[in-house]
């Protein structure tokens, strides 16, 4: 088989340096694969609010995953061209059941415009440094959204997850992909996978023809659906042991590594 003719890749962690930058050397190597008449597909927990940089570092090419597959996002135009928003009733239940069985957990929510969080909530450092506040609230669940966040200051993310899910698992879709123990739930059934095998259907690739790069547990749906998965070298120990290959850690340009290798001549 040739080279694959769809190319999806994490950000934060996996495609990004550790600074949140686009090195020249990835820039080139995207650039690569859309020359090679390949999909390029940045598939990515962040919200289209935090794409603009990397829209302009990557020219304005192919299309972003965003939210964890909650936002489809046109680079070029800037827009979002498909949404699955989590509906009100089941943001209420999600947070009443949540707030009862976990103390000190604090809520956010992404719309897909802006996002709004309640006073205790930690902002993100893109955010901070943006200098956007969002909207400080207690009803965080009036209106139908992309993602809704849950943070605790205190517990390990893998362990708040394992509740989580054993609390509402059958409501949302939650993961996490910081660091922090926060949980990032979507609508029941939308991942990066059920997003990233929607947009491959509708350009007739199947997932053996998709070639697919992360760091995080957010990431794996996505690299177990894609035919060929690479980790990051300084991926999350889950991902380490879910996927085909690893490849050079993100601050070493892993992934331009590989796309060299396959789409440059």
């Amino acid at each position: 088989m040739g080279s694959p003719r769809l190319v999806a890749t994490d950000l934060d962690g996996t495609a990004l340096r550790s600074d949140g930058t686009v090195s020249a050397r990835t820039t080139a190597a995207f650039a690569l694969v859309e020359g090679a008449g390949a999909t390029l597909v940045l598939v990515t927990g962040r919200p289209p609010r935090w794409m603009r940089p990397i829209a302009a570092a990557v020219r304005h090419r192919g299309l972003a995953i965003c939210a964890n597959g909650a936002l489809v996002y046109d680079l070029h135009t800037e827009q979002i061209v498909k949404s699955h928003l989590i509906a009100p009733d089941v943001l209420q239940e999600v947070v009443s059941r949540l707030r009862e069985k976990v103390p000190g957990l604090t809520f956010s929510v992404e719309y897909e415009a802006g996002f709004a969080r309640e006073s205790g909530f930690l902002l993100d450092s893109l955010d901070r440094v943006a200098g956007l506040n969002g909207a400080e609230t207690d009803a965080l669940t009036t209106l139908p959204c992309a993602k809704l966040l849950a943070l605790h200051q205190e517990m390990n993310p893998d362990a708040l997850q394992e509740i989580v899910c054993e609390l509402v698992g059958h409501l949302v879709t939650p993961t996490h992909s910081s660091g922090r123990a926060m949980i990032e739930m979507s609508a029941h059934g939308v991942t990066k996978a059920s997003a990233l095998a929607a947009l491959a259907e509708g350009r007739a690739i199947t997932a053996a023809e998709v070639i697919a790069f992360g760091d995080m547990p957010n990431d794996l749906p996505m690299l177990r659906w894609a035919g060929t998965s690479y980790a990051v070298a300084n991926a999350h120990v889950d991902v380490l042991a879910a996927v085909d290959h690893v490849t050079a850690a993100n601050d070493d340009d892993g992934v331009a590594e590989i796309l060299e290798a396959l789409y440059g001549g």
